[in-house]
């Protein structure tokens, strides 16, 4: 992956991530709002007709509820970065599953006289299966995160 592709990558997710937690946060407290409610009160030994108006608060948010608000936005703010660092760790995991066919390949040239009945006839085998398996894994692993 070459730099340009990393940098446009994480630029688009950031860019996605704000845009979904602003409108979280937008509708969230459009939803509740927190408003001043004036209603008139009658007053313990007034009269009816000498109510004075009282100001109580409206409807406050759920605090419990901004907390999994909070939860939501970072999720949604860090799964750009998730889905790149899920390729960069198959990019790695690739270059170690490859590193071990890279130190067997030469064993395996070295032995290849001696494949069916010579001297050195299991550490080819081993060698062999060892390279093989572990090209699978490396090249495979390259190819998911090509895929992703």
């Amino acid at each position: 992956m070459r730099p340009q592709t990393i940098g446009r990558t994480l630029g688009i997710g950031l860019r996605v991530a704000g845009r979904i937690a602003g409108q979280r946060l937008a509708s969230g407290t459009q939803t509740v709002p927190n408003q001043t409610v004036v209603e008139t009160a009658a007053v313990s030994g007034c009269s009816a007709g000498n109510a004075r108006p009282v100001a109580t608060q409206g409807p406050l948010k759920n605090p419990g509820r901004t907390g999994g608000g909070l939860a939501q936005g970072l999720g949604g703010f860090l799964r750009p970065f998730r889905r790149v660092g899920g390729i960069l760790w198959l990019e790695i995991t690739g270059v170690f599953f490859l590193l071990p066919a890279v130190v067997f390949a030469p064993l395996v040239w070295r032995t290849h006289l001696s494949w069916a009945h010579g001297p050195d006839q299991r550490t080819f085998w081993v060698s062999a299966l060892v390279v093989a398996v572990f090209l699978y894994l490396g090249v495979s692993s390259f190819w998911r995160a090509r895929r992703k």
